[in-house]
């Protein structure tokens, strides 16, 4: 069979429809499209069978309709409709890009869209219940508008409809048509079903307008910027996102937060545009007219403010980062009203040999200097839910299944009794973070965390230091995240699985990683997400150690830390000038340009307040003012093995 005039070259997407679609991969392609052919194109049949992409439905060439049959809910006795809403996500995903948009710009949408409802859509002979948010009514379509994307139709006889007030009889339904001009949207149109097969093509071609205008297109796009494939920018994430919430790999609260600010996007931009035609209408340059561009500009800056969050949170990199920052607020209880401190042992089953060794190495009086209290449980979450300030829990091995999320909003310790696959916690189910810490001075040690089935990150810190050692992170979504203003440690610890390991800049974090095994990430080992920085700051500083391996397909590493030379400071190229006598190779590039990142933020962030200063007049800042600037080390770490290598810099 023919490809249609505007069919791209990408392909579709990889696996059955099963395969997560939100894991960020791109499907196979360059997404690129060959120029339109708008002459003597075949038309394409979505139903069709060929050695690379068999669609659910069969083929078109077996007698009969291939596509499913629903009864639709109400009072009325409608006749079925056919059943295309289950549609999987990468039967949506090539119809889109194979046969609907290709690589047409925002602006040619519709234009796009009308041609491929020419090839596909019957102009005439088939029913559809109309729907509104207050009637069902059916109707017969007599002819389609292809430019306007909309069906001329008439009311079927016998007159059915189903509404929420009597009102609606046969002659109040006929006035409202007329006054439509007998026209509808094609998405306010279900087909009525068909078992010959003969309207197949025409139900699903309707359901992919009306998804694509309820689902991914939004009322601004048309005014972005024109000179980018409308599909690749815009479509393919949106289309993603949509999956990973109905499937449930978005959490519930980011998929809330998205439908919000998706909302106000959309209700700002009204707005705009009745301030800016009411502008556009006016001539005169009056002081009414002044307060309304200023009016304008404000909205304006909101609404782009809100489309940079939904992009963030359409990428699925980035969405845990940005898009979520919501935790649990849990409040620090600060000390014990007796003002005692406490030990906690969580073991599953306490034998006496056990305690024996906890009494002689970690509950010796004589040790501790004071008398202990000591409490038992045989749940780790329940023992950090009951901790006061400067209590500590000592977990005995075993492997512990949780279904909650730990919340540490004091500064308390946790540590494994034993080495960290011995003392394994699990975290089952879909939901929270698996950690979250705002402690002023947490430590945990000695833990094995494993995460299943995850849709959020295994480590979260947003407020305080956390010192992480001698642990193992088995991860599935975002790894670790450090957010703004706080401060990990992390030594001598093994992370792997995640999708990305994730330090957040807003202001600048204190990050400490030391003989760390970084590796079987899906994407970057560790991921630096800063703002933007003014490109003529030239000062940066770092502190580069040794020690530093990470497997690449780089062939130059000598030009690789050539180019890390220019523009750091003279302290800095001579430490370069040790690595280099001793014979830097293709595998210490992670913690170079890590610690180098890292810096050159800091001392940007340091010059940008310099700045401000300045302006107000303050020319000699205090230094206590000015220590601000981070202090990094990045020592030792090994980085194996990761999707895209080993460090990758996002700047927003």
């Amino acid at each position: 069979m023919a490809e249609p005039g505007r069919a791209g070259s990408g392909g579709a997407p990889p696996g059955d429809g099963q395969t997560p679609p939100g894991d960020g991969q791109t499907p196979p392609g360059d997404g690129q499209t060959p120029p339109p052919e708008r002459a003597g194109a075949a038309k394409p049949d979505l139903l069709r069978e060929d050695d690379d992409s068999c669609s659910d439905y069969g083929s078109r060439d077996k007698p009969g309709t291939a596509l499913g049959r629903t009864v639709p809910d109400g009072n009325v006795l409608f006749p079925d409709i056919f059943h295309t809403e289950h549609l999987l996500f990468y039967e949506r995903f090539k119809a889109y890009q194979d046969y609907i948009l290709a690589d047409c710009k925002a602006s040619e949408v519709k234009e796009f869209t009308a041609e491929y409802l020419e090839k596909v859509l019957e102009p005439s002979g088939w029913q559809a219940i109309w729907r509104t948010n207050v009637f069902d009514v059916l109707v017969e379509v007599v002819d389609v508008e292809y430019s306007a994307l909309k069906a001329v139709v008439q009311l079927s006889e016998p007159f059915l409809c189903d509404s929420r007030d009597s009102t609606f009889t046969l002659e109040c339904m006929q006035e409202l048509l007329e006054l439509k001009e007998r026209q509808l949207p094609l998405q306010e149109l279900w087909v009525v079903y068909d078992e010959s097969g003969e309207f197949d093509q025409t139900a699903l071609a309707v359901e992919h307008v009306r998804f694509f205008y309820q689902c991914i297109w939004r009322t601004w796009d048309e005014e972005e910027e024109d000179d980018f494939d409308y599909f690749v920018r815009c479509v393919e994430p949106r289309l993603r996102l949509h999956y990973d919430i109905i499937e449930h790999r978005v959490p519930s609260g980011l998929a809330a937060d998205y439908q919000n600010l998706l909302s106000q996007c959309e209700e700002l931009y009204r707005k705009f545009i009745d301030v800016r035609n009411s502008i556009s209408s006016s001539d005169s340059d009056s002081e009414e007219e002044n307060v309304s561009m200023v009016e304008g500009l404000k909205l304006y800056e909101k609404i782009e403010h809100l489309k940079q969050k939904l992009k963030l949170i359409e990428n699925p990199l980035l969405r845990y980062v940005f898009g979520y920052q919501k935790h649990s607020g849990s409040q620090a209880k600060g000390l014990r009203p007796t003002g005692t401190k406490v030990i906690h042992v969580v073991s599953s089953v306490m034998v006496a040999s056990l305690l024996q060794s906890l009494l002689r190495d970690k509950l010796c009086p004589e040790s501790c200097g004071e008398e202990l209290e000591i409490q038992f449980h045989n749940d780790p979450l329940t023992a950090v839910n009951a901790c006061y300030e400067g209590d500590s829990v000592i977990i005995c091995p075993g492997r512990y299944v949780v279904d909650g999320m730990f919340c540490i909003a004091d500064s308390v310790e946790l540590e494994g009794y034993g080495l960290p696959d011995d003392i394994v916690i699990e975290k089952r189910g879909k939901g929270d973070n698996f950690v979250d810490c705002t402690g002023a001075n947490i430590k945990i040690s000695s833990l094995k965390l494993v995460q299943h089935d995850a849709v959020e990150g295994i480590l979260n810190v947003h407020h305080g230091k956390t010192t992480l050692e001698n642990c193992v992170l088995q991860c599935e979504t975002t790894g670790v995240t450090v957010r703004t203003s706080a401060e990990l440690v992390m030594k001598k610890s093994d992370l792997y699985g995640a999708k990305n390991f994730l330090d957040e800049h807003y202001d600048i974090p204190k990050i400490t990683m030391v003989n760390n095994m970084i590796h079987n990430n899906e994407g970057y080992g560790v991921v630096l997400v800063r703002p933007a920085m003014p490109s003529d700051v030239k000062d940066t500083s770092a502190e580069i150690t040794k020690g530093n391996t990470e497997p690449t397909q780089s062939g130059d590493g000598t030009a690789r830390v050539e180019g890390l030379r220019q523009g750091l400071p003279e302290c800095i190229t001579d430490e370069l000038e040790l690595y280099e006598q001793a014979e830097i190779s293709e595998q210490t590039e992670g913690n170079y340009e890590i610690a180098n990142e890292l810096g050159a933020t800091s001392a940007k962030k340091s010059q940008m307040l310099k700045k401000r200063l300045s302006e107000l007049g303050i020319t000699e800042a205090d230094e206590n003012l000015m220590s601000q600037e981070m202090f990094v080390s990045i020592v030792g770490n090994q980085f194996k093995w990761n999707g895209k290598g080993s460090f990758g810099t996002f700047i927003f």
